[in-house]
């Protein structure tokens, strides 16, 4: 039955009891409260991790319920999964659907948010032969590469959008109006919430706004920002999303979702002819098999604990590391931070380059100074027009030393030492 999900370790209350009250005020730098936090993980200690954006470690107390249904479900097998496993997965829905803010018949679990964003472009059928669907150089590589596939799928024209260097606001929004301008027939419109490369937040309500009035509708992918930011599903003002819930919110992986706005699930073929479901019913617009069943059970008590700590906290706290590094080098010559200091367009995620250090081949040099000669381990990232970038991801389990450790070894490589 759903109250099956309801289960908790004692591990898992007690650590949650041992949780100090979230603070009111001054939450991004409480440094003895995010020290209470950090002591819910187990953390290599191999290198300072500065990417995190793959995906989100389990805390231990999530970790735990993890082993817990790991070895229920390899225990009970199908005693469990074939007579328990709808009312389960409704349970399942309800809860995920309640933390963004939207109805159960809105959302469908997938294995991640790639599965969710594939087919949101793959089965979107308001298209004809001759229109044009937009993305841009920040979206993520599968998102482009479906876009594109539209050509032979639909008959469209994708077009490629290049986002503005330096990014701001104005110039984002500008880009964007000037592309539908230029291209009347556009008809759906890609857009990432948090850019992966470059941790751009862009400013998906407004441009779902102006797509809206152009005619077209939006995919959103959420990849990155459902519970790095704080905000409910619904005010993206857009029809269709994508979301993880084994970044930000730190469920097991192989946990996402897909998100289609009620009245607009008919504009999405079911799933490679899914009839398994009702035709107007989102769950024939994915099909995952069997999913890891543990990891999704796990999911209720992700969700708990991140609901415990806050999304408003989270928020607050890797903005304040992405903060801490990203506006004092900045100012270092030859550094450019890929977003801006602009609080509405910037999360935790930041990437820059460094003058000399150009494509892949120099991003990679300045990854592997990092993490050899500081301790500090980065990622390249491809896909903006200009180059690759190196991408710097903290969570809430990183320090503010990191921070300053990754600064330092800024500053020292941009002087050439």
């Amino acid at each position: 039955m759903s109250d099956l999900l309801d289960f908790r370790t004692s591990e898992f209350e007690a650590a949650l009891a041992a949780l100090p009250p979230t603070p009111v005020s001054g939450i991004a730098t409480d440094e003895s409260w995010w020290n209470a936090v950090r002591g819910l993980y187990q953390q290599s200690d191999e290198l300072i991790n500065l990417e995190n954006g793959f995906w989100g470690a389990m805390a231990e107390p999530v970790r735990q319920m993890f082993e817990y249904w790991t070895d229920r479900v390899n225990r009970e097998t199908t005693l469990l999964i074939r007579r328990h496993y709808t009312p389960l997965l409704d349970g399942l829905r309800t809860r995920v659907a309640a933390a963004m803010g939207c109805a159960p018949e809105e959302i469908e679990l997938t294995r991640n948010a790639t599965e969710a964003l594939l087919a949101l472009i793959s089965g979107y059928n308001r298209l004809a032969p001759g229109d044009t669907v937009l993305y841009s150089d920040l979206d993520y590589p599968c998102g482009k590469d479906a876009m594109e596939w539209l050509r032979e799928r639909r008959g469209v024209t994708p077009v490629r959008l290049v986002i503005p260097e330096p990014a701001t606001r104005e110039a984002v929004l500008d880009a964007y109006a000037e592309a539908l301008r230029a291209h009347p027939r556009t008809r759906l419109v890609l857009l990432s919430h948090v850019c992966f490369a470059t941790g751009l937040v862009m400013p998906v309500a407004e441009l779902s706004a102006m797509a809206e009035r152009a005619g077209a509708d939006v995919i959103v992918d959420a990849a990155h920002s459902w519970g790095q930011l704080d905000f409910d599903v619904p005010a993206l003002d857009a029809p269709f999303a994508a979301l993880n819930l084994h970044k930000w919110i730190g469920a097991p992986l192989g946990c996402g979702a897909i998100y289609v706005r009620r009245g607009h699930v008919a504009s999405i073929d079911p799933y490679l002819g899914n009839r398994s479901w009702p035709a107007d019913d989102i769950r024939a617009r994915v099909h995952t098999g069997s999913p890891n069943f543990a990891a999704w059970f796990t999911v209720p008590a992700a969700l708990e604990l991140h609901q415990r700590i806050g999304a408003h906290a989270k928020e607050a706290r890797v903005r304040a590391l992405r903060d801490a590094w990203a506006e004092p080098a900045r100012e270092i010559d030859g550094v450019q931070i890929l977003t801006p200091p602009d609080p509405g367009m910037t999360a935790g995620i930041t990437a820059f380059r460094l003058r000399g250090h150009a494509g892949k081949t120099g991003c990679d040099s300045l990854v592997a100074a990092l993490s050899e000669r500081f301790g500090v381990f980065t990622v390249t990232r491809p896909g903006p027009e200009a180059g690759e970038v190196v991408r710097v991801t903290p969570a809430v389990l990183s320090r503010m030393e990191d921070a300053q450790r990754l600064l330092d070894g800024i500053r020292t490589l941009a002087r050439g030492a």
